[in-house]
């Protein structure tokens, strides 16, 4: 009897285990749309269904170009390097078109979109960097890569990239300039019949709010196209200009600072005494050795450009204020020497004694006659007018004779006595009135001076 009631209960127990399955039911009797996911992408990307060689539609459905809209978020900007003129930006990339082979049914929106993480499922827009050295993608622990499918067939594919980009740099005003480095993002393959890149409405480029950089300040940045033309044809191309500008404390601290220190202290040599030979030859050639350091060390960290850069003029001036002091202590020694040699001049020859022999002879005081006798010159008791006009005019001509007045400059240098001492003081105020001179048209000319190619 058992084995008669088998055969009719089968069914009943099929259907029953069918009903209790766990991909059938879920706690509240509620359909698992996971399970309806899988249907989905299998009904889609199927065999014979989807082929990822052929690129979309057009809008509308046309033979037009496909529409791929692009946004990016830069999550760093780890370094921007003067000598090999590139930067380094880690970056989510984001791409959106419409792929009307890829439309389903939502369930009545209870499926919001599919989740794949194998690009090569779907076709892909041939997007590459134009301007990029060197790039990665991030792998840890998973790759940093999805593609969200909507119902209306939008697809969305989002990655984190790493990249290493060019950035040709104008170094004229460094380290006062501002750089402009971009990112250019252009088809390779898909000539703008076929593939077109627009930026996505809205905020196409997002930073970071605590970027932060050890020489540079991100002042703004500009999205704009680059289509490029070729033998090939005309591709779509897009770019996105960031705005730097360098930090100039860093570089007041370290260059600015200590080469005017240097050139100060060259210009105590002025004040020692001039007999101090090795104290002032050694200050001049230590101050000369160092700043000319300071100066190739100044180079070295940036590239060999054939233009005359900012901090060249400033580091050449320095250079020559250094070396200026130098040479003016061998003019010192040169003078003091020439005092010594007129010194030893007169000690032989003493005024005194000339001035003793002139005046004992007075030559008005009697003529003598060819035989001997003197002949003393009678002067008439009564002057004629011819012989008052002469004497006006000799007091005349002897005023004008008399010295003038010596100026302010005169007057002070004359407490100098020797040329050696005098060269010393007219450089104590000479050399820091022209380097006061320069540093006011060196900082009035760069400060507010702009770049050629923002003008």
């Amino acid at each position: 009897m058992a084995g008669a009631m088998w055969p009719g209960a089968l069914p009943l127990l099929l259907l029953l285990a069918v009903l209790l399955h766990p991909s059938r039911c879920t706690q509240g009797g509620k359909v698992n749309f996971r399970e309806k996911e899988k249907q989905v992408l299998d009904n889609i990307l199927g065999p014979g269904r989807y082929d990822a060689r052929i690129r979309p539609s057009g809008e509308n459905g046309t033979d037009g170009p496909a529409v791929v809209r692009v946004n990016i978020f830069v999550r760093s900007i780890s370094k921007i390097d003067d000598v090999t003129m590139e930067y380094s930006v880690q970056l989510t990339f984001r791409e959106q078109w419409l792929d009307e082979r890829l439309r389903f049914n939502d369930f009545g929106g209870r499926l919001k979109y599919l989740t794949l993480t194998e690009a090569s499922r779907v076709w892909m827009p041939d997007l590459f960097f134009s301007n990029e050295k060197e790039g990665h993608f991030h792998n840890i622990i998973m790759p940093n890569v999805y593609i969200r499918i909507f119902p209306n067939g939008s697809v969305l594919y989002s990655i984190r990239i790493s990249l290493t980009l060019s950035c040709p740099m104008n170094l004229k005003l460094y380290p006062l300039d501002r750089q402009i480095c971009s990112l250019r993002m252009a088809s390779y393959g898909w000539t703008t019949n076929d593939l077109v890149f627009l930026w996505k409405e809205g905020d196409p480029v997002q930073v970071v709010k605590n970027l932060h950089l050890p020489r540079f300040t991100l002042e703004k940045f500009l999205t704009d196209y680059c289509n490029s033309k070729t033998n090939t044809g005309e591709y779509s191309c897009l770019k996105v200009d960031l705005l730097f500008k360098r930090e100039f404390s860093y570089y007041l601290i370290q260059i600015y600072i200590p080469c005017c220190m240097l050139v100060i202290v060259s210009w105590v040599s002025f004040w020692l005494d001039q007999s101090a030979v090795p104290a002032r030859v050694s200050l001049g050639v230590t101050t000369l050795l160092t700043m000319a350091t300071q100066t190739s060390g100044i180079n070295a960290s940036l590239p060999p450009v054939s233009y005359t850069k900012a901090i060249d003029v400033w580091t050449g001036v320095c250079l020559t204020f250094v070396f200026g002091a130098l040479l003016e202590f061998a003019l010192v020694n040169y003078a003091s020497r020439s005092d010594m040699h007129s010194d030893n001049i007169k000690k032989q020859f003493p005024p005194s004694d000339q001035m003793e022999h002139s005046s004992s002879i007075d030559p008005s005081s009697e003529l003598l006659e060819p035989d001997g006798s003197a002949n003393f010159a009678m002067k008439p008791l009564v002057r004629h007018p011819e012989d008052t006009m002469s004497m006006d005019k000799l007091q005349q001509c002897e005023i004008h004779m008399q010295p003038r007045k010596k100026n302010c400059c005169r007057s002070w240098l004359s407490k100098f006595p020797t040329r050696s001492k005098r060269i010393d003081v007219i450089s104590r105020i000479f050399f820091p009135i022209v380097f006061a001179f320069f540093n006011l048209t060196y900082w009035s000319t760069y400060l507010f001076r702009e770049e050629e190619g923002d003008e």
